[in-house]
């Protein structure tokens, strides 16, 4: 494997911008759009004023370091991997300096020298004239969803921008404009001396390397600011540049809406991608324990995994997503208004870690047009609260469960009713007949669960309230009955039993944030005030029960009662589940087979 070359090599601005004279910067397709506003705007000028006046003034400091920009070079071009919103803005930044200095009546030497100095970093010029073409500028930007390439290309070349304006490139070019403008009238002799700051005493790091994948891993190992470059930008640009020109268009118009929808829904694209991921694994049969990087599967040489329909399959993955996110039924997903099928989604979203998503996807993309979907859906997905609750319980590891999902999403493909194993005791097939686990062992995993199992099992118990018609509020704590810190004049108990069962299910409900804090360490003739003004159908009928105190007993006594729901649940969903055979895997009559059907019926001998 080929060793990357990197440059790295500190420039001031006019240098860097001066550089694209032999290799002009280009944001690339997948880039995100122009979004500085007024704050970074104004920060930068400000900044780069007072390092000007420290400079000039107090022997201050030398330079003024911008930060780094990430790029790679590809066709006599520069990429732009990190750094766009800044080099864009000091692109528009001496453009509006430019303009203020041409249009001075009184062009001094200074005036004069910085003119000269700033048409390099602009424009591209004649070798043997010398003189500028304002045409051909030294930075583009080829982002696929900003509307603004243009406004971008025609302020660097006129100066001018349209009336009332409200993109971010006329905007911010028009402030750093009145911005000048301001510091011009009020310090006269300071404002070259700002300019001379900017064009050779404020410092960039560009680093660019050899590749785009290079300058990728770059980027993210150097990026601590939260929003690195994801793997969907990329893919939209590899789409976008295999299109024709015809299609061009509609694609763009497609990723927009699902940018817009993914964002009303709480749902990124990466993540839909990442989903997808496992959906095309588990039909590519698939069920390796090792996943792959996102950007490696489907940038693989050896497969055609990015083609426009991936973006119609993440439109439909979606909308399973809307209804898990926000919580409420879509429009057209007839599914979405199943009460059932929203409480058990609800319950796995409180599972530790992502693993339930994939095979939920898949079955959701792979069987959501069946005529029997809700059904088969809704008792799928109690089977796999089942495996997921009881394998976390026994060994509280993400590895738990790991191969048996991938597996499981295999199964899944052309198969609404898969076979795979649920319950306490059940990890491996051979041990399907230890139904008869120890008893005492099976209620202790439940009355005492791992702390990241307690939310599952609240939302279950919650949702078998027969007036718990609505989902829980998105805002709940878990409410300890017999509060974590007592009263010792009302109650002297032994301090380590007590901290013991305080942690049991049996002391637990979820209740409403506000109630929580409310409710806090009060005695449980208090509590039970809050408790009545509760939307949760559990915790409202713990306040109107006849109960005045809540001891040890109480808690003792509720371990049974829950321990034995749960358990009862349990079983009965995977009872059903096992009860209803795959229609799936009865094939379809033939044209022939059901013209046969409809004589034999017309001779009464079927």
């Amino acid at each position: 494997m080929a060793t990357a070359n990197i440059n790295v090599n500190k420039q001031s601005v006019l240098q860097l911008l001066t550089s694209g004279q032999e290799i002009p910067f280009v944001i690339p397709e997948y880039q995100r759009p122009y979004s500085w506003s007024d704050d970074e705007i104004i920060t930068l000028f400000e900044d780069l004023w007072e390092f000007s006046i420290e400079r000039t003034h107090n022997d201050g400091a030398k330079s003024y370091f911008l930060g780094c920009i990430v790029s790679y070079e590809e066709d006599g071009e520069r990429q732009i991997i990190d750094g766009q919103q800044r080099i864009t803005s000091l692109f528009l930044l001496l453009r509006a300096v430019f303009y203020m200095l041409e249009k001075e009546d009184n062009k001094t030497d200074e005036v004069r020298n910085f003119i000269q100095k700033i048409k390099p970093a602009l424009w591209k010029e004649n070798e043997m004239t010398g003189k500028e073409d304002r045409s051909q500028i030294l930075l583009r930007s080829e982002v696929v969803t900003d509307n603004g390439n243009r406004i971008l290309q025609n302020i660097l070349e006129t100066g001018e921008t349209v009336k009332n304006a409200k993109d971010n490139y006329s905007r911010n070019y028009n402030k750093f404009k009145e911005l000048y403008e301001q510091k011009s009238q009020n310090s006269p002799n300071q404002i070259y001396h700002f300019v001379l700051a900017l064009l050779n005493y404020s410092i960039l790091l560009p680093i660019t390397a050899d590749d785009q994948e290079t300058a990728l891993t770059i980027f993210n190992t150097l990026n601590n600011r939260g929003l690195p470059l994801s793997d969907a930008d990329i893919f939209k640009s590899y789409i976008y540049k295999k299109l024709d020109d015809s299609e061009k268009k509609k694609f763009i118009n497609k990723w927009k809406k699902l940018e817009t929808d993914a964002e009303k829904a709480n749902e990124s694209i990466q993540s839909l991608f990442y989903y997808n991921m496992f959906y095309m694994r588990a039909k590519e049969k698939d069920d390796k324990s090792t996943t792959p990087g996102v950007r490696k599967y489907y940038l693989n040489k050896n497969s055609n995994r990015l083609t426009p329909e991936v973006i119609d399959d993440l439109a439909i993955n979606l909308q399973l997503w809307k209804v898990i996110n926000n919580r409420e039924p879509v429009e057209d997903e007839e599914w979405s208004l199943n009460m059932d099928i929203r409480k058990i989604l609800d319950c796995l979203s409180s599972y530790t870690n992502e693993f339930w998503k994939y095979p939920v996807s898949i079955f959701f993309m792979e069987h959501k047009n069946k005529s029997n979907f809700e059904e088969q859906f809704l008792i799928f997905l109690r089977k796999l609260y089942v495996m997921l609750l009881t394998r976390y319980l026994e060994v509280p590891t993400i590895n738990a469960v790991k191969t048996d999902i991938l597996k499981l999403n295999v199964q899944i493909i052309k198969n609404s009713h898969p076979e795979f194993y649920a319950g306490f005791g059940v990890n491996k097939p051979e041990d399907r007949c230890a139904v008869d686990i120890e008893k005492t062992r099976t209620d202790k995993l439940i009355i005492t669960p791992h702390k990241n199992m307690v939310r599952m099992l609240l939302k279950l118990l919650a949702y078998q309230e027969d007036t718990q018609s609505d989902l829980l509020p998105v805002y709940w704590e878990i409410e300890h009955i017999f509060p974590q810190s007592w009263d010792t004049k009302y109650y002297t108990l032994d301090e380590e039993e007590t901290n013991e069962k305080l942690e049991h299910l049996g002391n637990k409900l979820p209740l409403e944030k506000k109630l929580n804090i409310s409710a806090s360490n009060n005695y449980f003739a208090k509590k039970k005030e809050k408790y009545r003004n509760s939307k949760i159908a559990i915790v409202k009928r713990l306040g109107e029960s006849p109960l005045n105190e809540w001891d040890l007993t109480n808690i003792d006594e509720n371990d049974i009662k829950v321990c034995n729901i749960v358990k009862h649940i349990l079983k009965t969903w995977v009872d059903e589940y096992e009860k209803i055979e795959d229609t799936s895997k009865i094939p379809e009559a033939t044209p022939e087979e059901l013209e046969m059907i409809r004589m034999l019926k017309e001779k009464g001998l079927i």
